[in-house]
């Protein structure tokens, strides 16, 4: 008789408590590893924390501090040479199917791990069992799933670790800055892979996330679902997390029409949101006015792709795109001014001045000059951003 296990399920049965358990890994790296260690935006009960911790050696073999230095350093210098896993530099396929393997090399940096793995658990249990017997874990938990499972066993433990390298390291890190939307312009090329975050915790909202890195809650807008972000309500609801940092929602104050300080900080710290609305408040609806629904000849470019490259800085383009949009701006005035009064509302969020008071004085001569250029459309945001404020995001 072939041995079932300790638990003695039913072929199905097992599938269900493979899938639970691979859910809990899932909602580990998210909570514990990602929002909690890495952006420090949630803060998890010790208890809960070390529970997450302990999974995650017995399922990945991942060590905190690694995991945590490589991703710090990856938002550090996202799509260049120094990421650790851009499928823009690396390419897609690299990424996809080696993410683990380009997490593990990467974590074998020394001074990477100084430089961007501090804050992490350095206790005893860390120093003498989980970081220096990483991979003691998974072969416990394959003696574990072979117990409880029997022959399906190993199955089990296989498609556990497999997991995180295919829907972590795989989708999220290759995919999510390949292929997907976009709600904000952020300067790399993350995408929100789905609006429902389940499969992965919340992480397929990876362009929420770049736009936002210390928030805890991943979605954006009424209609995204991040599951993670549930699990952290009833966690709060139960005093076993404390949120720490949400993402600044947008508002505007009706009536307000003095730039003043409160107006500059709001800008500074919400710059994605006045991006997405500069597109589609201005961008799109003077792109359409100005090329009308058809390609335009001389560029072959689309209204709907000439509002996407609009929203992009200069520094942002390749010199191929940079031709492209040089033809586009020269065939209209309108669109000329909106995108010099991007760049120029560019420079205020990176702060090209001396001082708050001279931000605050650009800010205050880029409204009275959109408000004095003829475009509508240009017009009209200037003056909403008089009103501009922010919702604030919990302190620390």
């Amino acid at each position: 008789m072939t041995y079932q296990g300790l638990l003695d399920l039913a072929p199905w049965q097992v599938v269900l408590a493979t899938l639970a358990m691979t859910h809990l890994t899932i909602i580990a790296v998210t909570l514990y590893l990602h929002r909690a260690q890495a952006h420090r935006a949630l803060q998890l009960h010790p208890a809960v924390a070390h529970v997450l911790r302990f999974w995650l050696w017995l399922t990945t073999g991942m060590v905190t501090r690694q995991w945590v230095a490589v991703h710090r350093k990856h938002h550090a210098h996202c799509e260049t040479e120094q990421d650790p896993h851009s499928p823009q530099v690396l390419g897609l396929r690299t990424v996809f199917w080696r993410g683990s393997e380009l997490y593990m090399d990467a974590g074998k940096n020394v001074d990477d791990m100084v430089r961007y793995g501090h804050g992490t658990p350095d206790d005893w249990v860390e120093r003498n069992i989980y970081s220096r017997f990483s991979w003691y874990g998974v072969a416990l938990m394959l003696v574990v799933d072979l117990l409880l499972f029997g022959v399906y066993g190993l199955a089990v433990w296989a498609v556990q670790m497999l997991w995180i390298p295919v829907l972590a390291a795989g989708v999220i890190n290759g995919v999510g800055h390949y292929w997907g939307y976009r709600n904000f312009e952020t300067s790399d090329a993350a995408t929100n892979i789905l609006p429902w975050g389940v499969l992965i915790g919340g992480e397929e909202l990876h362009n929420n996330h770049h736009a936002f890195p210390s928030s805890a809650r991943l979605a954006a807008r009424r209609w995204e679902l991040d599951l993670g972000w549930l699990y952290i309500r009833l966690l709060s609801a139960l005093r076993l997390a404390r949120v720490k940092r949400l993402a600044p929602s947008p508002r505007f104050i009706e009536g307000k029409r003095t730039i003043d300080l409160d107006t500059l900080r709001a800008l500074l710290v919400g710059r994605m949101h006045v991006v997405r609305r500069f597109s589609l408040d201005v961008l799109k609806p003077v792109t359409r006015e100005a090329l009308g629904s058809k390609a335009q000849p001389d560029c072959g470019i689309s209204p709907r792709r000439a509002a996407r490259m609009l929203a992009h800085t200069w520094s942002q383009l390749d010199e191929s795109s940079r031709g492209r949009l040089e033809q586009l701006l020269a065939q209209s005035r309108e669109l000329e001014v909106v995108y010099q009064f991007r760049e120029r509302l560019q420079q205020i969020w990176e702060r090209n001045a001396p001082s708050q008071e001279a931000l605050l004085q650009q800010l205050q001569d880029w409204c009275h000059q959109a408000e004095a250029t003829g475009v509508h459309a240009l017009e009209r945001f200037s003056r909403q951003l008089r009103g501009f404020a922010l919702v604030g995001a919990p302190a620390s």
